[in-house]
């Protein structure tokens, strides 16, 4: 069964960098063993839904707005991101989480919004270090469901979950894959219940091409949210050629 492989390349890259590890990736990866998603800075978006137009490579967006359009200043609107072929939108990102403290009704108004465009949202999911050592880690991610899924309808849509220990990230410390196993088990458990859906659920933090294998035998894990090993044209190929 293929897996779902989205790159996150962040605010990692310039824009002349972007393009050429866009092109690089597409025209190397020129199988289709797994479904691919490349998630460039918004400057890059347009450049490189060019670069990919002819390739099975799809493109996605870091974030989107929680309207169409308004007097949001520095937003970017999820249906003009739609209309520019974008397919996979990621929301809730730890990142955004803690460095723009966006909380779960904002990461909520998103998600509707995005599905409102016909955009599938990535909701992001993941404990601290903290946490996960006070044994709250699946209660947290609990909440995070309950309150980032809220009201969220999927009839004619799609949604996908990522988990992130966000101690794993940019860490080179990943998971041990039957932990991982065991929580996206939960997370789908979880989502069910809300959702009542059964919603595809990837793993990320410091996955590479060295441990990728590993995770790709889990039967829960449906596919991987890749940060740094994305920003390296022949390191992420390997990824998704597993």
């Amino acid at each position: 069964m293929k897996k779902l492989i989205i790159a996150n390349w962040k605010m990692k890259l310039g824009f002349n960098e972007s393009l050429v590890l866009a092109k690089k990736i597409s025209n190397k990866l020129k199988s289709n063993k797994n479904n691919i998603v490349i998630c460039p800075d918004y400057l890059s978006l347009v450049s490189i839904a060019n670069i990919l137009k002819n390739s099975k490579i799809v493109l996605g967006a870091q974030d989107s707005a929680i309207v169409d359009s308004g007097a949001y200043t520095g937003e970017v609107s999820p249906l003009n991101l739609k209309s520019i072929g974008v397919k996979y939108v990621i929301l809730g990102h730890s990142e955004r989480r803690e460095h723009l403290h966006e909380n779960s009704a904002i990461i909520n108004d998103k998600i509707k919004a995005a599905l409102k465009n016909k955009l599938i949202p990535v909701l992001c999911v993941g404990e601290k270090l903290i946490e996960r050592e006070a044994g709250e880690a699946k209660l947290v991610i609990s909440d995070q469901l309950r309150r980032g899924l809220n009201k969220v309808d999927l009839k004619n849509n799609n949604l996908v979950i990522a988990y992130e220990p966000i101690w794993a990230i940019g860490s080179g410390k990943a998971i041990a894959p039957l932990e991982a196993e065991e929580m996206h088990q939960f997370i789908k458990s979880q989502a069910n219940k809300i959702l009542k859906k059964i919603v595809p659920v990837l793993y990320g933090g410091s996955v590479d091409s060295k441990n990728i294998s590993s995770f790709m035998s889990q039967k829960n894990i449906d596919g991987f949210l890749v940060g740094g090993a994305s920003l390296k044209s022949d390191e992420f190929i390997k990824i998704c050629l597993q």
